[in-house]
């Protein structure tokens, strides 16, 4: 048997030159765009079609495209084909679609309708890859080599207007990502060309919210908008439309954020509805049809339409979030960056491709205008070009001889050469040569332009305005001001009552309404439990509760099960996560988060909290660390103004041999929750404090010689029958 042979490796080498190229490769050609607005298989993809003659011909099979497509892009047929379905003007995902189509292509707004097969579908470029195209065959971009060298494609497409931001584009790569927003197109010419004339123009002032082809309502927050528009980063919301069928009781949703779909927002709505946090709803379809989008909500009679979409719009996704990250490739390399500096990138692009243009078209006009200067030459001596041709004997000669008697160069002399003979005349030449004035002239226009960035930019502008008018659509995303925007409060959907809170010993709860105590007060109890504690509450107050593991566990008491006292009520544990053996020991109920809690320890220390310090802003089930565990609990206490601890402590002579009765006013209130408290009763060796009261200011009297104005203090010895006369306290 032969030995295995390990090789070790080092893991960061291995990571480098395996998973690296990768990772890279993703980046830079495949998921992050470029400044054109386009990732490689978008590019390749309408490469393919512009070079079939799709531009302004008739529309082919999708499955043709597909097949040409794959020339140029080496990955399978229908991821080739999933990028053409987002393309297209039937998917709807683009404000300005680059594909026309014919058939069924899905629907973005819809997860579960499937495009046809693509040999059943037709398709041909939109009218505005006219400015996509733009000049394409005039060297205005960089042509490369496809992956097998056999065909040349070009890097980027020069389009004319910034369509990196005139539609939406998302894309995941290796520890990156992309997710770029789109704008109205009218806005976005208006801006970029205010910005051509003044870098520093505030172009929120032209610029006023992204727009969606789905459209809806975009919520407006000032700030939020101008963080994304200078860094590239950020958040905003979108909300549905919806219209009220006064007629059939039912809400019409027409427009859905451009971030969800169909069948989601259904889903949610039923799942609320089964959970019964949803109660006015009673039937919910998607009635989608050639007409448009439209979900259909029948409501209950009563149901106040306003107040209840404000609760969907904050417990479905008929209300979602875009998260912007204008992560674009600049140069090969990734770079994310705000509204302004995209737009600058883009003018310094579209500069380049101008640029590019003019020297191609100086280039040909000076190539004619070069062979027109050489006819005009010949006009000196029509005769005797006749008879340089006519005389020479090698037909290889005839260009040479030409040459050397009128002084022109090869190519001039093999123009002249080429004429017809019936266009060896005065008339045709003289007209000929007439354009060399107007070519002339043009060429030094041209050349002017090109070396002019001023006039660059204004041919640009030029070509925005054409846009503009000729593909502007109006805005879709109706924008809607955050102060304008009703919010969802949860308690005005809250049936409010009075009820009565049970806590018992083995951690059952039990919410019984007054109404049903009044009928019978009798507890059913499990052997050996006892209740605890009790309190009155309302429905719309929050439950706090104490473990022995210095957890906090909080419960809304209107989602508690309503009960009644004949049943062992809800188990603590099955409502949330607990340890084995965490028992709940204090509960009370609370509105405002008013009032404080006094924790008694029993090393003497007592510590007091404000109830504020446990509510937080994302509505935790859970707290950890609620109180100290420095030391054994002995007593947990609420209260909402002065009361009265009366502290026993236990010198082992089995019975509790000194107590002390201390003002709550006398103990410091830390903003901890965890803090150690500090030390009230002052204990001897051997000793502890072994149990805890909190007395109204009313009911100290007949403990007033324990009152101590100060701590900590010892307290003072009591007899015997006192100490009968308390012993709940030692229990």
């Amino acid at each position: 048997m032969k030995k295995s042979t390990v090789i070790r490796q080092n893991i960061t080498d291995t990571l480098e030159t395996n998973y690296m190229p990768y990772a890279m490769s993703v980046i830079v050609s495949r998921a992050i765009p470029e400044i054109d607005g386009f990732k490689p298989s978008h590019r390749k993809l309408l490469y393919s079609m512009y070079k079939m003659k799709l531009l302004n011909g008739h529309r082919t099979k999708s499955a043709n495209v597909v097949g040409q497509t794959m020339k140029l892009n080496p990955h399978g047929d229908q991821a080739i084909y999933a990028t053409l379905v987002r393309l297209t003007r039937g998917y709807d995902a683009l404000l300005h679609p680059f594909i026309d189509s014919k058939g069924n292509f899905g629907k973005h707004s819809s997860r579960d309708m499937a495009y046809a097969a693509s040999r059943y579908t037709e398709v041909k470029l939109s009218t505005i890859c006219d400015e996509i195209f733009k000049n394409i065959d005039k060297d205005v971009v960089d042509f490369v080599d496809n992956y097998d060298g056999q065909l040349k494609e070009p890097e980027l497409l020069p389009t004319t207007f910034p369509n990196i931001l005139a539609n939406s584009n998302k894309g995941i790569a290796v520890g990156m990502a992309s997710n770029i927003c789109s704008f109205n197109l009218k806005e976005l010419c208006e801006t970029t060309i205010q910005l051509m004339k003044n870098e520093n123009v505030n172009i929120m002032d032209f610029l006023k919210a992204p727009d969606f082809s789905t459209g809806g309502y975009l919520i407006y927050d000032d700030r939020d908008m101008k963080k994304i528009y200078e860094n590239g980063t950020g958040s905003f919301k979108l909300r549905s439309k919806y219209q009220y069928d006064k007629k059939n009781n039912c809400i019409e949703v027409l427009e859905i954020p451009y971030t969800t779909n169909v069948e989601s927002i259904i889903e949610k709505i039923i799942a609320l509805i089964k959970l019964g946090k949803i109660k006015e709803i009673s039937d919910i379809r998607d009635e989608t049809d050639l007409k448009g989008l439209k979900i259909a909500i029948d409501l209950k009679r009563g149901t106040d339409v306003s107040k209840l979409m404000t609760k969907l719009y904050k417990m479905t996704p008929l209300e979602d979030s875009f998260a912007c990250n204008f992560n674009i490739l600049i140069n090969g390399r990734p770079k994310v960056m705000g509204v302004r500096e995209i737009l600058l990138e883009w003018i310094s692009f579209r500069i380049e491709c101008v640029k590019r243009q003019l020297n191609f078209d100086i280039n040909k006009m000076s190539d004619k205008l070069h062979l027109l200067k050489g006819l005009e030459k010949i006009l000196l001596d029509l005769d005797k070009t006749i008879e340089i041709i006519r005389k020479t004997e090698d037909d290889s000669k005839v260009v040479p001889n030409l040459s050397e008697y009128f002084h022109i160069d090869e190519k001039q002399s093999n123009f002249v050469a080429d004429i017809k003979l019936r266009n060896l005349n005065k008339e045709y030449i003289l007209n000929k040569t007439r354009e060399i004035k107007d070519l002339e002239n043009h060429i030094s226009e041209y050349t002017i332009i090109r070396d002019d960035d001023k006039k660059i930019k204004k041919v640009i502008q030029k070509e925005l305005k054409q846009v503009d008018k000729k593909f502007s659509t109006p805005r879709r995303s109706e924008i809607l001001l955050e102060k304008e925007v009703t919010e969802y409060q949860e308690e005005h959907f809250i049936e409010n009552y009075e009820v009565r809170i049970f806590l018992t010993k083995h951690n059952y709860l039990k919410k019984i309404t007054h109404k049903s105590l009044r009928g019978n007060d009798e507890h059913k109890l499990k052997e050996n439990d006892y209740i605890l504690c009790e309190f009155d509450a309302e429905n719309i107050d929050e439950l706090l509760l104490f473990s022995n593991k210095q957890n906090l566990y909080k419960f809304k008491i209107h989602e508690l099960e309503d009960h009644k006292a004949s049943v062992l009520g809800s188990y603590i544990p099955n409502l949330t996560d607990m340890e084995e053996d965490e028992e709940i020991l204090f509960a009370i109920a609370t509105k405002d988060y008013k009032g404080q809690m006094i924790f008694v320890f029993e090393n003497g220390k007592v510590s007091k909290v404000p109830v504020e310090v446990y509510q937080t802003k994302n509505n935790r089930k859970r707290l950890i660390k609620a109180y100290s565990n420095e030391a054994l609990l002995k007593g947990i206490f609420y209260i909402e103004g002065p009361k009265y601890l009366l502290l026993t402590r236990y010198h082992g002579q089995g019975y509790s041999d000194n107590m002390l009765a201390v003002h709550t006013d006398l103990i410091s209130e830390k903003v901890t929750k965890s803090t150690k408290g500090i030390q009230v009763l002052r204990l001897k060796k051997g000793s502890i404090l072994s149990s805890a009261k909190c007395i109204d200011e009313k009911d100290i009297d007949e403990y007033k010689e324990f009152i101590s104005k100060k701590i900590p203090m010892a307290g003072r010895v009591f007899e015997k029958k006192i100490a009968q006369q308390i012993q709940f306290l030692e229990s």
